[in-house]
């Protein structure tokens, strides 16, 4: 039996791996195990993450926790190879881009296990973040690369990677969707955050240079605030951005427009049910674009550029340029038009994770 192992490092991840390793369950000649490094770890969030996606718990967890990106990153790697050597995997599997991506890429490459990477190709042409460091990397040295739309494809091919090693499958974290919706449909968080589907914006943000920077938190806030004033705004707040608008002395601005409603992190399901019957969706993330352009939903990218950009092209995403006079822009542009309308991309069917796991067993490992 060939032992297969997939990593997850963030929250994300989860989203990626839990499609994969249920699509493995119908080959019995393979063993699937997951790794998880500790890179992003609140044990509430992980365990309700877990849950809402049917994964078993982890068959090893690093803990590696937080730090630089230097210091994550060789923990990572160190940890790794003390796993590696006690599970003795016949090949692992690496998603997205996050710190433990390349460091575990790096770790079973320089091993000589056979490693693939799930989300490859997608390019943001933005290297001032440590994500498209970590994409660029991860992607020249892995050995099979799963593909999620065109760009990647054409990412690939630029790079000269092998035809016969590339493969475009759709998209997991789409999988994770399509398997959820049932139960995010059954979800009563609408009802107890007091909201009416359609009648409300879902905000995330969670890049440094927009909750960490105290006149960038303040200005989005107060865009927020104006914006609550013709629809409820909903913001699932990081502890550390909560903490933030307090050290700030931003608070005034929550507490003065009751319309402007910060909770706490959901869930997958409950998010992705605040996700699909919000009127649209205001984010700095990277999946939420793909999720939302999935689910038909309008979604603001507060940023220049996206590694994503099939969500732009034929999806329901719109890049917005991140400064107070672009997202008012925005806003109003949003508010006062008709909603844009979309159309979801080739393969993002759910089944990917399926296709992901035929070929793996039957062309890389020749089972």
């Amino acid at each position: 039996m060939k032992k297969i192992l997939s990593v997850v490092g963030a929250r994300p991840n989860f989203m990626k791996v839990a499609p994969i390793h249920r699509a493995f369950s119908a080959y019995p000649e393979v063993e699937h195990l997951i790794l998880h490094t500790g890179q992003h770890y609140d044990a509430a969030m992980s365990d309700a993450f877990f849950q809402d996606l049917d994964m078993p718990q982890p068959s090893y967890f690093m803990g590696v926790g937080s730090g630089s990106h230097a210091e994550q990153t060789a923990k990572v790697m160190v940890e790794f190879e003390k796993a590696m050597h006690e599970l003795k995997p016949d090949f692992v599997i690496v998603v997205g881009d996050v710190n433990s991506t390349i460091a575990c890429t790096l770790t079973a490459v320089k091993m000589g296990i056979p490693t693939a990477h799930v989300e490859a190709g997608l390019r943001s042409g933005d290297r001032a973040m440590p994500e498209e460091i970590n994409r660029i990397a991860t992607d020249s040295i892995c050995d099979y690369w799963f593909v999620t739309e065109q760009s990647g494809l054409d990412n690939l091919k630029h790079d000269g990677h092998p035809d016969d090693r590339v493969f475009f499958v759709g998209n997991t974290m789409i999988d994770s969707l399509h398997y959820a919706l049932p139960n995010a449909d059954k979800s009563d968080i609408l009802e107890r955050v007091g909201l009416t589907s359609k009648q409300y914006v879902l905000v995330t943000m969670h890049r440094p240079s927009n909750v960490d920077e105290p006149k960038q938190l303040g200005e989005l806030l107060e865009i927020l605030a104006e914006l609550s004033q013709d629809r409820t705004v909903v913001f699932p707040v990081h502890p550390r951005t909560r903490k933030n608008i307090a050290s700030h002395g931003l608070s005034g601005i929550i507490e003065s427009n009751p319309n402007l409603v910060l909770i706490d992190p959901q869930g997958y399901i409950a998010f992705l049910a605040l996700m699909k019957n919000s009127d649209f969706v205001l984010t700095d993330s990277g999946g939420i674009q793909e999720e939302t352009t999935a689910l038909g939903v309008p979604c603001l990218t507060i940023r220049t550029t996206t590694e994503r950009p099939i969500t732009c092209e034929i999806g329901t995403n719109t890049l917005v340029e991140p400064t107070t006079e672009g997202i008012r822009t925005a806003l109003k542009l949003t508010l006062n038009s008709p909603a844009k309308t979309g159309h979801v991309p080739p393969l993002w069917d759910g089944k990917a994770a399926e296709r992901i796991a035929n070929i793996i067993v039957t062309q890389c490992l020749g089972l």
